[in-house]
């Protein structure tokens, strides 16, 4: 099969050279726009762009206000420092995630509770979260969630839309509301991505999404911060920014806020690439839908999105039939310049979260023992 899969892969991009996992596609008004901010002077954290990037999000996302930041490990440490994430506070996400979930969590000074994904989205598995609380906690008298054996607060749940594929949100928002916790949706992965119809991101109190150069669209660098509340997405912009009250020359700082602005040459460049979001959600699903097709016949299972949701399918993913196959495909792809990869070693597997309160892992682990990653750029050769 390795050698078919190259070649299939190969006739998909039109290409005989290297492959990347996924590369950004610049073809519209990139140029112009980042061209602009620089002629207009304001190319740092203010400018036309900011305001319209911001805008333009909440409108696609249907958040009350969507604040932009340097990426997308800024947003999700934004969203828990709004939601009082504190020092000794625990949080459940899951251990099968891109390392920046848990660095947010570890640096308020919080840790992680690792619960087991599901097999059917690959993020958090809302069956086994409410296993876990149901017998590890409780409400106390003032209504906090707490871990019963050590009196410690859970504050949150944080669950990641792994490869664009949403988590089952209906179950997270009962949970949260039953358990006094905090949704704090991790979306970096997901722009585009719908559950029943509605945008990832706009679940929780809080979502998080990242415009890295390896996401659907990019800004170079960046993230946006999805508020639920409007209050609370003022208060954001504001700690983004210094927490520095305008002014026209004098400085007033009404917070300890953070220097988290995304500039307006990234808020241009992003601009422009969300003009061709839907093409690029097209170009994806076309690339999807040619991977299910050459998988149907083989010992590998191709990775569908959820039967209630509509997937970016930011990266398309396999399951091997065993580890063997696995790194075999991963040695003969890279070394024949298409590049594929694992997915990321779980968290508890780390040295600074290898002391975590976790609990039963075996969907997790399966998963890391089989997956693969397969190139997933929405290439122009592919939208006729």
């Amino acid at each position: 099969m390795n050698k078919s899969l190259i070649n299939f892969i190969h006739n998909l991009y039109e290409t005989d050279e290297f492959i990347p996992l996924h590369e950004p596609q610049f073809e519209g008004n990139e140029k112009k726009y980042v061209t602009d901010a620089i002629d207009s002077t304001y190319v740092s954290s203010s400018g036309y762009y900011v305001n319209k990037f911001e805008e333009d999000i909440s409108v696609l996302t249907s958040c009350t206000k969507a604040v932009s930041l340097v990426n997308g490990t800024a947003a999700l440490s934004l969203a828990m420092y709004m939601s009082n994430i504190r020092t000794g506070d625990l949080v459940i996400t899951q251990p099968l995630t891109f390392i920046a979930t848990c660095n947010a969590i570890h640096h308020l000074g919080a840790s992680p509770i690792f619960i087991d994904i599901s097999l059917d989205s690959l993020g958090l598995d809302p069956a086994a979260v409410l296993e876990f609380l149901e017998a590890y906690a409780c409400i106390d008298d003032d209504g906090n969630c707490v871990f019963k054996e050590s009196g410690q607060k859970i504050k949150a749940i944080v669950p990641m839309h792994t490869f664009g594929h949403p988590v089952d949100l209906d179950q997270f928002t009962k949970i949260c509301e039953d358990w006094n916790l905090i949704l704090i949706e991790d979306a970096a992965e997901s722009l585009g991505s719908l559950y029943k119809g509605k945008h990832t991101g706009s679940f929780g109190r809080f979502g998080a999404l990242s415009f890295n150069g390896n996401k659907t669209i990019t800004t170079g660098g960046g993230g946006m911060l999805l508020c639920s509340k409007s209050f609370e997405g003022e208060r954001a912009k504001n700690l983004s920014t210094t927490a520095k009250l305008p002014h026209p020359y004098e400085f007033f700082h009404d917070e300890a806020g953070f220097n988290m602005r995304m500039p307006n040459l990234n808020a241009a460049l992003g601009c422009a690439q969300l003009e061709s979001l839907e093409k690029f959600l097209i170009a994806k699903k076309i690339i999807a839908n040619s991977y299910r097709e050459f998988f149907a016949d083989t010992e590998a299972t191709f990775i569908s999105q959820p039967e209630y949701a509509e997937s970016n399918y930011w990266l398309n993913a396999i399951l091997c039939a065993d580890e063997t196959s696995k790194n075999e495909l991963l040695e003969y792809s890279n070394n024949q310049g298409v590049n594929m990869r694992p997915i990321w070693k779980l968290m508890y597997k780390l040295p600074m979260f290898s002391h975590a309160i976790m609990g039963e892992m075996g969907n997790a682990e399966k998963i890391e023992s089989l997956l693969v990653n397969l190139p997933s750029s929405p290439k122009k050769a592919i939208r006729k």
